[in-house]
């Protein structure tokens, strides 16, 4: 006979595990005022609430085996041929698995964190120098979005940090690389065939490994956060990116591996699954402008000299 007693305590651990494989227990930010880290803007008398980074990155990792190996800096045996030796307890729905696609394998979680919409992860690998100051311009700068995403309309950093010192010590100098960008950015979209113009407010920042990797990152900010929306916008329904990073690492001089995670609660009652093959078809448009950026020699060699400049620079100044 199974003694009630053991079988209680049975189950509280197996629903302990869970949660920890799972699920997200700890905010990212905080509402009371009292508890919140701030850190100034490059605007007078605007502060950006920081979050919690040990949470977020502990969110990125759960979900991204990538962002693993480039936090771990574990590159110089690969990119996925490492993370794929990273244990998980998620449970994954593969959408396409075509190895030789530039995509290679799409996968999701549906209704991920009981949040009404799913998670969804892109892995590809690219050829050309690993870069994340470029890869992050196709996400956050308006002239390189609207050449991959039609229906972006807006996208703009309205509050950029003011020291980037602020954020590496807020998060433990060197735990998580180095903080190369970071403030909150604004983006509205325009209609469609299924769903109208949506707005958002994110917190993104990137992050340099000495290894060459590097995580771009974003999150949604909060509803007591809505004041620092621009105030001559004229208001969308409200889409949250829940989670978002791209995690960049190379596996040779010329080539590297990309994972793209993204949860996005559209907003409003569009079934998602409407709205994820709309999501799909985006990102895989993203990684063909990628792909043939980071193959144009003439485009990337800026970044290559000031990567040149960076190690003959610092060769020059060690003691």
């Amino acid at each position: 006979m199974i003694n009630p007693r053991a079988l209680i305590v049975l189950l509280l651990t197996i629903t302990s595990r869970l949660q920890d494989a799972s699920a997200f227990t700890l905010p990212m930010f905080q509402e009371q005022i009292t508890m919140q880290r701030t850190a100034p803007s490059k605007t007078d008398g605007v502060e950006i609430e920081l979050p919690d980074f040990d949470e977020l990155f502990s969110r990125i990792q759960q979900v991204s085996p990538l962002a693993q190996v480039a936090i771990s800096g574990e590159t110089e045996k690969g990119g996925f041929s490492v993370a794929e030796t990273y244990p998980s307890d998620l449970k994954w729905k593969t959408i396409e698995n075509k190895k030789k696609s530039l995509v290679h394998k799409i996968e999701k979680i549906d209704d991920f964190q009981g949040l009404g919409c799913p998670i969804v992860r892109f892995k590809g690998s690219l050829e050309g120098p690993c870069v994340g100051e470029k890869f992050s311009q196709f996400v956050m700068d308006l002239d390189e979005r609207e050449k991959w995403d039609p229906q972006i309309e807006e996208v703009s950093e309205i509050y950029p940090i003011y020291d980037y010192e602020a954020a590496n010590l807020a998060m433990g100098v060197g735990r998580y690389g180095d903080c190369s960008k970071l403030g909150i950015g604004f983006c509205q979209t325009k209609s469609n065939f299924v769903v109208d113009g949506r707005e958002q407010l994110t917190l993104c920042g990137v992050q340099d490994f000495p290894c060459g990797s590097c995580i771009i990152w974003g999150t949604e900010l909060e509803e007591w956060h809505n004041h620092l929306f621009p105030e001559d916008r004229v208001p969308r329904t409200r889409a949250k990116s829940h989670l978002f990073s791209v995690t960049l690492v190379p596996t040779s001089p010329n080539t590297f591996d990309v994972e793209y995670i993204l949860q996005l609660e559209v907003g409003g009652k569009i079934p998602s699954f409407l709205t994820t093959p709309i999501l799909v078809e985006t990102v895989k448009s993203m990684f063909k402008y990628a792909a043939k950026t980071f193959k144009n020699k003439e485009i990337m060699a800026p970044y290559l000299e000031e990567k040149e400049y960076e190690v003959s620079n610092s060769l020059l100044m060690t003691p």
